[in-house]
């Protein structure tokens, strides 16, 4: 991602994510309810420029849609916005005051080649990325945000790393 990205913790202590070029070590949060991904989904949106990749990892129900809604609503600036799952369509388009924002879900993958015919190279070239499962593109997968979600207790567990 450009520039750097500044999270804001329960204890009011901030963490910064620099640059797409520096190596930086993961960073872990609790998502306690929906409320804390809408925000972390905000906090993301207002930092996502064209030519980001956000890969959204974790298990089936982990919140990795919801993530995704949040960060699309809050870009668009409209907490109403209708954002399907792209389960069945795979990909997503959404025109936003920031940029062209593309959805994909590659769950039924069968290769990870086949992502090309959903435009992913169109994606790539000025758009802002959001991919759930991107552990199915294997080498296809350009640098990126990486967001592992994971159920904990009755809330998620977030781990960003780039």
């Amino acid at each position: 991602m450009c520039g750097s990205i500044s999270i804001p913790f329960r204890s009011n202590k901030q963490v910064v994510l620099k640059g797409r070029h520096r190596q930086m070590p993961a960073l872990s949060m609790s998502l306690a309810n929906e409320q804390a991904t809408e925000q972390l989904g905000a906090v993301l949106a207002a930092r996502l420029n064209p030519g980001d990749v956000v890969g959204l990892k974790g298990p089936l129900g982990s919140g990795k849609t919801t993530l995704a809604r949040a960060i699309l609503r809050a870009a668009a600036g409209d907490p109403e916005l209708i954002v399907p799952s792209p389960t069945f369509t795979l990909v997503e388009v959404y025109d936003t005051p920031t940029g062209t924002y593309w959805h994909f879900d590659l769950y039924r993958l069968e290769t990870a080649e086949q992502v090309y015919e959903l435009g992913w190279e169109e994606a790539l070239a000025g758009g802002i990325v959001l991919v759930e499962w991107p552990e199915r593109l294997g080498r296809l997968l350009p640098r990126h945000l990486s967001v592992a979600l994971e159920m904990d207790g009755d809330g998620r567990k977030a781990q960003l790393d780039v």
